[in-house]
């Protein structure tokens, strides 16, 4: 998956994601008045993604759906994901859902059967929430590892592990270092370099790939420069702080290693100032195409594109 992920986006010239990460608080205002149940609220967090997914879906390579935003609102939010997930396979779009599962030996397995992999009913085989990719955290070792890269290898589908996350503090636990002055987040980036070497593609990255964020960029030169076969999933830009000269440290000399996140600087795009009369699917367009230029015009200066 990840040699698909790679062409789609060297076709399209564009290494992002969006992030349909839809908070009811996010609807415009006729959306949220004619919501009274959870129902509602489910039917129109969907009709806001599609709408969107519709706007972005020939000038994209990706989403990614993050599962807090519809777990909060029980059933009808989780169809909604479901829902979210298929359309946007259907359009074409490499989905990566980001759940940062975490558990180990057979929890790991239904884990990774829900997203990657498939439960079988009576010689019938279904994937509930079927992905190409998931965000899973690695901090249980190989243990909580093993059972997504076997899923991985045998549907061609992906993982990205936590290493360097973008939140403030994550350099409490991250940067720790040990007595050999590694940290710990490389020693968690050299695991996941040696997790997915024997599932290299032909662009010369792994099915297993490392979530950095955009917000520590010396960070993310230093793991860039060490996990040589590792694709990196970038949060962090626009609304967290990020910038796109920030993030260039995360891809390589062919400007390729890397995609980058946008959530709310994306799907909010209709309430600020800069898109001003436009509908929320107009404008969340409008701002991924103002992303792709922005990091083009990073990675141009960073002397990684042509």
């Amino acid at each position: 998956m990840i040699d698909k992920l790679i062409e789609k986006i060297k076709k399209l010239g564009n290494p992002s994601a969006v992030g349909i990460d839809t908070s009811f608080d996010y609807l415009p205002e006729n959306m949220k008045n004619n919501c009274k149940t959870l129902d509602d609220v489910g039917k129109a967090i969907t009709e806001f993604n599609f709408n969107i997914i519709d706007k972005v879906a020939d000038i994209v390579p990706s989403v990614k759906v993050q599962i807090a935003y519809y777990e909060m609102y029980g059933l009808p939010g989780l169809k909604a994901f479901s829902d979210t997930l298929a359309y946007a396979k259907k359009k074409g779009l490499a989905v990566i859902s980001d759940v940062k599962r975490n558990d180990i030996g057979s929890t790991a397995s239904c884990y990774s059967a829900a997203y990657l992999g498939s439960v079988n009913v009576n010689g019938n085989e279904f994937t509930p929430f079927e992905s190409d990719f998931i965000t899973v955290n690695g901090y249980l070792g190989s243990d909580g590892i093993n059972p997504f890269l076997k899923d991985c290898k045998k549907n061609g589908k992906g993982i990205f592990v936590l290493v360097k996350t973008s939140n403030p503090s994550s350099g409490q636990l991250q940067d720790k270092k040990f007595a050999s002055g590694e940290t710990l987040y490389e020693s968690m980036g050299d695991y996941v370099e040696e997790w997915g070497k024997d599932s290299v593609g032909k662009f010369g990255y792994s099915c297993v790939g490392a979530v950095v964020g955009a917000t520590h960029p010396s960070q993310a030169e230093t793991l860039r420069n060490r996990l040589k076969h590792t694709f990196f999933l970038i949060p962090g830009y626009g609304a967290q702080g990020g910038t796109a000269d920030d993030l260039s440290v995360c891809f390589d000399e062919n400007g390729i290693g890397g995609v980058v996140n946008s959530s709310r600087g994306i799907i909010c795009a209709y309430k600020t100032e800069k898109y001003k009369g436009m509908d929320y699917a107009q404008a969340a367009r409008a701002a991924s195409e103002d992303m792709q230029a922005d990091i083009y015009r990073a990675l141009k200066k960073a002397g990684k594109v042509k």
